[in-house]
């Protein structure tokens, strides 16, 4: 499979659909009116961040992604069908630039991180929905809204633990193959690697993805050779592993010659923690070995390995450097995360609770008529009538329906409360006298 960095996309999200217009007409029904449904809602355009993929290549043949709309409303006021969203699966690590290539949008780092890029439109209203006691018969209804379209940059970063940076013939593709199961191509010529090749390591108890990029000449910065193309990809590393080769004969102008290129090439690579290694001691005499590691040491300013990627000699300890510091990026990473623990409700809370009354602040007045209860706890506003405890209810009406305390002296006295006189009720044919007299 081709690998593919960079690529350009022209993409468009749905359109609404057109609300229609339609009116009721049936036998019994002795008033019709409007019955024409809304449209529907069109598709979005989304990003997804997939685990299975490491390259670009698929939008390179499909440059144009365009999402449905939806479906006009219909008759007997049915809504119509909402388009399907676009769904744009690119590998962990993709970047989202605007048309201008410098306008970041989104950053998918993480598998299964979603975000949408354009937002479909709304459908339009039919004539149902403008019915009202002034206008029983509308016959008009909204279109759809418009489909949003743009371009978009998409640039991927590969997702790597550490990256192999240094002079092409540097060996760093034989130190890949050494420690991992990729099979890069190895020739005796520069730039035979033209594109960044990824392994997985493993040492001891730890295990982590090593990226291997093409070498770096003077000018990478400013666009010569392929190394500073390619760059982007250590920029998320927890380390850089700078491979010099032994073999060549300034070992300290080379090492100063690639931090020079780091440091113009910003982004932070010039600050990531850096392991220096004197690559292909296997074809260098001790006495060579000891005056050009001191020299490294000197330009660099600290411990330099000796290894060689063909015999092995020295790679295990460049390897637990590195996983060293892995881990203790990954333990920051971890650190920093916030933890968010739910809110555990009892069963009697949350069916004490509304969740479907509103929430409406009080106003000023009512909180300031509030007065706290100095023996339940709870709060009472004036004007209120007094809390009565469920099991009191029963008791208070027993005591209302109990004789008043004059009533009941006079009754143990032998006397007689005066009623109050009936109103007098005549009889049907008494009223008819008294009509027949009026008239």
């Amino acid at each position: 499979m081709k690998f593919l960095d960079v690529a350009k996309v022209y993409a468009a999200s749905g359109a609404g659909g057109n609300g229609c217009v339609a009116f009721r007409r049936e036998k019994f029904i002795e008033y019709g009116g409007p019955y024409g449904g809304d449209g529907g809602r069109g598709g979005d355009v989304v990003a997804e961040a997939v685990e299975n993929l490491n390259t670009l290549i698929d939008y390179r043949f499909q440059q144009h992604v365009k999402a449905k709309s939806g479906e006009g409303g219909k008759g007997k006021v049915m809504t119509g069908a909402n388009g399907d969203d676009a769904v744009m699966k690119v590998p962990v690590g993709t970047q989202i630039y605007e048309e201008d290539g410098e306008t970041l949008i989104a950053d998918l780092a993480e598998p299964g991180q979603r975000v949408r890029l354009l937002r479909g439109g709304n459908g339009g209203f039919g004539n149902a929905h403008f019915k009202s006691s002034t206008n029983q018969a509308p016959d008009f209804a909204m279109p759809g809204q418009a489909a949003q379209e743009a371009v978009f940059i998409l640039k991927l970063k590969l997702i790597a633990d550490a990256g192999l940076i240094g002079m092409p013939n540097a060996g760093k593709s034989t130190f890949l193959a050494r420690v991992s199961a990729a099979r890069p191509r190895i020739a005796d010529y520069p730039f035979t690697t033209l594109e960044p090749q990824l392994g997985v390591v493993k040492i001891d108890d730890s295990d982590f993805v090593l990226a291997d990029l093409p070498g770096l000449i003077e000018g990478a910065h400013e666009g010569v050779g392929l190394g500073g193309r390619f760059l982007g990809h250590a920029e998320r590393c927890a380390t850089i592993l700078h491979l010099v080769d032994g073999t060549g004969d300034a070992v300290a102008r080379t090492y100063k010659t690639i931090r020079r290129e780091l440091e113009a090439y910003g982004e932070g690579l010039a600050h990531k923690p850096e392991i220096v290694a004197l690559n292909k001691i296997d074809a260098l005499s001790e006495k060579e070995l000891v005056k050009k590691k001191a020299a490294l040491e000197k330009a660099c300013g600290h411990k330099v390995h000796a290894l060689s990627g063909v015999s092995g000699e020295g790679v295990s300890s460049v390897l637990r450097a590195m996983a060293r510091q892995i881990d203790a990026r990954r333990a920051e990473r971890a650190a920093g995360k916030p933890v968010t623990m739910r809110a555990l409700v009892t069963r009697a809370e949350r069916q004490g609770v509304n969740f479907t009354a509103p929430v409406v602040p009080p106003s000023p007045k009512a909180a300031a008529d509030k007065v706290q209860a100095p023996e339940a706890g709870l709060v009472a506003v004036k004007g209120a009538r007094p809390f009565q405890a469920p099991g009191k209810k029963k008791a208070a009406k027993a005591e209302k329906s109990q004789p008043k305390p004059k009533a009941k002296a006079k009754a143990l006295a032998g006397g007689k409360a005066k009623a109050r006189p009936k109103p007098a009720r005549h009889s049907a044919k008494q009223q008819a006298k008294k009509k027949a007299a009026r008239r």
